[in-house]
């Protein structure tokens, strides 16, 4: 049975974490919201499943993941119930636990990237906030960027087994979800990011082999890989950079 992702269908956001796990792993899968609803597909689709049920569990937003009768929202949730499942994340409880530790770490920043255009609320419009937006980007910049990147290639650096990933000896899903940081960082702030990567020469080298790899290669160069946009979590005004 093809695992069932529910995730807003014109964006890469949240969702993208997970597609690129799927992808990599060759998995059979559906992004439910983007089929048709004669299919069973849509956006009514996805909003049906985030309703009260008998099992009296249900997702605040998307992404969520339908395995059978399991269902799982939150994407460092469902990165860990799939990493084992798909062959990547580590097989011991510390090795998972530690790879699902980074994962939420990278959560952590991916909030702070949005929160550089909606700094106020994500009620607002970018334009009702902008004047904040421009203070908070200098500083995600200035500060959070680095503090979140130095973490991460100390990280890579001090992998015991020196195997070139976050985790171990083998790639796991950290690695995708590193390279899906520094693709949306490159996009909504690209000056700063030419500026800020040759200090992080670890990093950059992750994520050009995970750009490389067959499955995900083919994945970036087919209609199933969305672009970035203005209305993702990662967003390019350039006034944000000056």
């Amino acid at each position: 049975m093809a695992y069932e992702l529910y995730y807003w269908p014109e964006i890469q956001g949240r969702g993208e974490f997970v597609r690129l796990a799927l992808e990599e792993a060759g998995a059979d899968y559906v992004d439910v919201a983007r089929l048709p609803a004669r299919q069973g597909g849509g956006t009514a689709a996805m909003m049906q499943l985030m309703e009260p049920d008998a099992s009296g569990r249900f997702s605040f937003a998307p992404p969520f993941l339908k395995d059978g009768d399991v269902l799982i929202g939150q994407t460092a949730n469902i990165l860990l119930y799939l990493g084992g499942r798909l062959g990547l994340a580590p097989r011991d409880e510390a090795g998972r636990l530690w790879t699902h530790q980074l994962q939420l770490t990278i959560a952590d920043l991916v909030v702070e990237a949005h929160d550089t255009h909606h700094p106020i609320s994500v009620n607002l419009f970018y334009d009702d906030q902008k004047k904040e937006a421009k203070k908070r980007a200098k500083e995600f910049i200035d500060s959070r960027i680095p503090k979140f990147l130095d973490y991460f290639e100390q990280v890579h650096a001090a992998n015991p087994r020196r195997s070139g990933f976050m985790v171990g000896a083998k790639l796991t899903y950290v690695d995708l979800s590193m390279f899906q940081i520094i693709e949306g960082l490159r996009y909504a702030f690209p000056r700063a990011m030419q500026r800020l990567e040759p200090e992080y020469p670890r990093l950059v080298e992750l994520h050009d082999h995970a750009r490389e790899r067959p499955n995900i290669a083919a994945y970036l160069a087919s209609a199933r890989r969305l672009p970035f946009s203005e209305e993702g979590i990662f967003r390019h005004y350039p006034e944000l950079e000056h």
